[in-house]
């Protein structure tokens, strides 16, 4: 009988398994994939999570990008330089989730990888977890299989609203002159944007759609924006994966269970950034389950009331920027990033060091005349 098994091992599983090892409970961690394995991501990190943890997340960077570049249908740039304490972490996400793991697993926390979960079921005020190798029990369990899993549904959660977004892996080595620079353009395809994230090693070029609209072929503007960095689509690996946006205040507390990482759909509706809350939510239902095991009957409802009030309120600024920016990019992109603060502000987002609430009602004020009045 564990304390807790948390079925996942991405940031928000990786995190709340360290927190909770580290004050000495007992704690499974259930991954279906063995690790370290791939996930198709692009990779940027705010550096604002190292204060929640007491080790050097070194060995897990790729590299820092000091410098910002926007574009509009791939013309009229936009560059600067990120301002802040510490530029914005570049990583590849075996490297990176399977370091937060081997840090819980130094806290005490056990992994059992290659190990994927059939089913579950609560019974004897516990929960027993069903794998292929054999049913396995803890009395508090986290549901972080991310936005594909199906623990959320198992779980009683009403289904997850997905959003499409599609990722190309190049190994061909960075441009050395772009070697520090993260790359955003918007327009190029509609209802999002595109990025590019360098690595020691290569490219992550991705594409993400944020609000409604019909499909579109992602590998036809990939291939659009990867020439403009030289890159050949034919000799890169490509993925679609999908987004479990923040979509407004929700209940992530159930029997003995939480919700954390792209389960709880705590991705940023504006930017896609979806490392950083998970490790977030995963921080906070360490704190929730730790709580609970002691004794607190109310622990697992503030986790979800904490994650709202702390995370969401600033979402729903975000999702509002979206609806408004991924509408009328052209706009957006006058009135915001080629403004002379626009880009600083955005690089200080990235690195959390502002949050949208302390500037986004000035923004909207510009994209749409009359908002807020």
């Amino acid at each position: 009988m564990y304390d807790c098994i948390i079925v996942g091992a991405g940031p928000g599983g990786g995190t709340a398994a360290y927190h909770l090892a580290k004050q000495g409970r007992s704690v499974l961690i259930l991954e279906k994939e063995s690790l370290p394995r791939y996930k198709p991501c692009g990779g940027g990190v705010s550096p604002a999570i190292a204060q929640w943890f007491d080790f050097d997340f070194s060995p897990a960077i790729s590299l820092k990008a000091d410098s910002l570049r926007f574009t509009l249908k791939l013309s009229d740039p936009v560059e600067t330089k990120v301002t802040t304490k510490e530029p914005v972490w570049m990583v590849r996400r075996d490297v990176f989730d399977h370091f937060l793991v081997q840090q819980a697993q130094k806290q005490g926390a056990e992994l059992k990888d290659n190990t994927e979960v059939t089913g579950i079921e609560f019974k004897n005020n516990s929960w027993q977890v069903n794998t292929a190798n054999g049913p396995i029990t803890g009395r508090y369990l986290i549901a972080a299989d991310g936005a594909k899993g199906p623990m959320a549904k198992w779980l009683g959660f009403k289904e997850r609203k997905r959003r499409l977004a599609g990722t190309l892996e190049t190994q061909i080595p960075a441009n050395i002159n772009n070697q520090s620079i993260i790359q955003f353009e918007f327009g190029l395809v509609k209802n999002g944007y595109m990025w590019n994230f360098p690595k020691a090693d290569g490219y992550s070029i991705s594409v993400g759609t944020f609000i409604g609209g019909e499909p579109q072929d992602f590998k036809k503007v990939l291939q659009e924006y990867a020439q403009s960095f030289n890159v050949d689509l034919n000799t890169s690996n490509q993925y679609n994966h999908s987004l479990c946006l923040w979509d407004g205040n929700q209940k992530l507390h159930t029997q003995n269970a939480v919700l954390a990482g792209e389960t709880a759909c705590v991705v940023d509706p504006m930017t896609g950034e979806g490392i950083r809350p998970s490790i977030f939510s995963g921080l906070l239902a360490a704190g929730a389950i730790n709580d609970a095991l002691a004794g607190d009957i109310s622990a697992l409802e503030r986790y979800s009331d904490a994650i709202n009030e702390q995370w969401g309120a600033d979402m729903a600024w975000a999702q509002k920027l979206a609806g408004a920016f991924y509408r009328f990019p052209g706009i957006g992109y006058k009135a915001g990033v080629k403004r002379p603060s626009g880009a600083q502000i955005m690089g200080k987002i990235l690195c959390g060091e502002l949050r949208y609430g302390d500037v986004v009602g000035r923004a909207l004020k510009r994209l749409i005349p009359g908002f807020g009045g």
